[in-house]
């Protein structure tokens, strides 16, 4: 099984692919390469993603937020393990914001 050290992130087309998993080690190393990349995404995909942790979450929804800051409104795609249950949660909606 993928650990923190194999979490990845990656530029492809329109959307922003991570793999592995999204533990809080991940969170803090993905961060700044992320953020870098998020210019015009409109879809964050997660089918390779093992696991998300709360900090995997969090690095999500704020890349997702900053993502519809700029005019985006960014699809989720893939549903790795430990995804649904923090979002149910945090009351999060599948796009990874917090409902009106």
């Amino acid at each position: 099984m993928p650990t923190a050290s194999d979490a990845n992130v990656s530029r492809d087309g329109d959307a922003l692919v991570f793999t592995g998993a999204l533990d809080r080690a991940a969170a803090a190393s993905l961060w700044p390469r992320a953020s870098a990349q998020l210019a015009g995404v409109q879809r964050i995909v997660l089918t390779n993603v093992t696991t998300v942790d709360s900090a995997g979450l969090a690095l999500l929804a704020e890349l997702a937020a900053r993502a519809r800051a700029a005019g985006a409104v960014p699809r989720v795609e893939g549903q790795p393990a430990g995804l649904a249950d923090l979002q149910a949660a945090y009351r999060l909606t599948p796009e990874l914001d917090f409902p009106a």
